[in-house]
């Protein structure tokens, strides 16, 4: 069932007819095309384009349309092109004559835009709220695990920190994530509706009543940029991908602090699985499974910018292929975010594998060569000193507070008893990221 056909001698035929069809996708919109219509039919009645009697109609059908949806009295399903048809066949079923009004002055062009805009919209904040959430959860597990850890760089042993300070540092991806995501709401927050589809309507429509209705900070300023723009899906898309990058960081972390070899966490059962023919297996799979479904949320992003590359303006019906990697995206990106929520909530940390680990990595190297730079050593000799420092420790199975001030010695005259109190590891914390830290 569709909505034109007059001006055209055949029919459809059935390969192009399924080849056509969104509603198996978009039918997540009925929310907002509903929302969408409702406003749209309150300004035609406002401008005294349709009579007061046919808007009531349409806003009591619209309504009760929206109820029955919810209430799964009405299956969205059957042989409709689209859910803007599927809506208002339903709808002209209903009311009749009355319903064939609500589509004045208006485009399934501008109709879709402001479907996408206000699903974007509610999205970003779902999204925005996810964030939070695992922002809390990091910094609740964080709080309660205090701990000195190695630091790595080239995931080799670096220096001292804290497993709450390595948390933060994902705090402020996710506090960067957030931000983003809220100045796409500010960019996208801009009503179509009224654009029809591509120049406006000869009708005097009241654009600012609808955009008002539909909580848009204002209608678009250009027609043609009105309905041909996804610039906001590709920017929220940009944001899922750094969002999925971030969570990706954070497993691969969370894989390797739970294998025997780092031995640092141990990821509840709830987020494992286990082996088919190792028994003894425990495999970290939710987080493997974030890591793998982060190239997803990124050929979700290439995938809408191949479409929009090259098409003219305004609406093209390449477009509709916008929606699919959106909406693949929305769903993995809110389920990755909760199952890394949970994930790192129940997860255990191994106080004294992390500290082992710190006392067996000459952490405290450069804080040596520091010591030496107090005591009038030039950086470069005093760099070069600790070296011979560590290569001595590692001959000898010794770790550098172990040694001895005649074993110092050895290497410089500069080091005297104080030696020990500076390279301490928790005085080196104190020094370093006080503040951060909480020490």
């Amino acid at each position: 069932m569709k909505l034109w056909g007059g001006r055209f001698r055949d029919g459809e035929s059935s390969l192009m007819e399924d080849f056509n069809s969104s509603l198996s996708f978009d039918k997540r919109l009925w929310r907002e095309d509903i929302q969408g219509s409702l406003a749209h039919a309150k300004m035609l009645e406002k401008c005294g384009i349709i009579s007061k009697e046919d808007a009531d109609k349409i806003i009591k059908g619209l309504n009760d349309i929206y109820k029955d949806i919810e209430e799964g009295k009405l299956l969205i399903e059957g042989d409709y092109e689209d859910i803007h048809s599927f809506i208002e066949l339903n709808l002209t079923e209903r009311i009749g004559d009355a319903g064939k009004k609500l589509h004045t002055a208006r485009s399934r062009n501008d109709q879709v835009a402001v479907d996408m805009k206000l699903y974007s919209r509610k999205i970003a904040q779902e999204i925005i709220e996810l964030l939070d959430k695992l922002i809390e959860a990091l910094k609740k597990k964080g709080n309660e695990n205090n701990v000195i850890m190695p630091g790595y760089t080239h995931l080799q042993r670096a220096q001292v920190i804290t497993f709450k300070y390595h948390l933060a540092a994902y705090v402020e991806m996710f506090k960067r994530d957030k931000k983003r995501i809220e100045n796409a709401i500010e960019l996208l927050n801009e009503s179509p509706l009224g654009c029809g589809a591509l120049a406006g309507s000869t009708y005097d429509i009241d654009r600012e009543f609808t955009a008002k209705e539909l909580d848009f900070k204002k209608p678009v300023d250009n027609f043609l940029d009105g309905v041909s723009d996804r610039d906001y899906l590709i920017e929220l898309l940009s944001d899922f991908s750094l969002i999925m990058m971030h969570l990706s960081r954070l497993s691969e972390e969370l894989i390797l602090w739970s294998s025997k070899e780092f031995d640092f966490i141990q990821m509840s059962d709830l987020y494992s699985t286990g082996s088919s023919i190792m028994p003894q297996k425990k495999n970290p799979d939710a987080a493997e499974l974030i890591r793998g479904k982060t190239g997803r949320v990124y050929g979700d992003l290439m995938a809408i910018l191949t479409v929009l590359k090259g098409i003219p303006l305004a609406y093209n019906k390449d477009m509709q292929e916008d929606k699919e990697s959106f909406f693949d995206a929305v769903d993995t990106v809110k389920a990755a975010l909760a199952i890394a929520t949970d994930v790192i909530l129940t997860l255990e940390v191994k106080k004294d594998k992390m500290e082992k680990a710190v006392d067996a990595g000459f952490l405290n190297a450069t804080e040596v060569a520091d010591y030496l730079v107090c005591k009038g050593v030039p950086f470069r000799d005093a760099h070069s000193i600790v070296g011979k420092i560590v290569i001595y420790c590692e001959d000898n199975n010794k770790e550098i507070l172990s040694l001895t001030l005649d074993e110092f010695s050895k290497f410089t005259d500069k080091i005297d008893a104080s030696i020990y109190d500076y390279i301490q590891y928790k005085n080196i914390l104190s020094k370093g990221i006080k503040k951060e830290i909480g020490l």
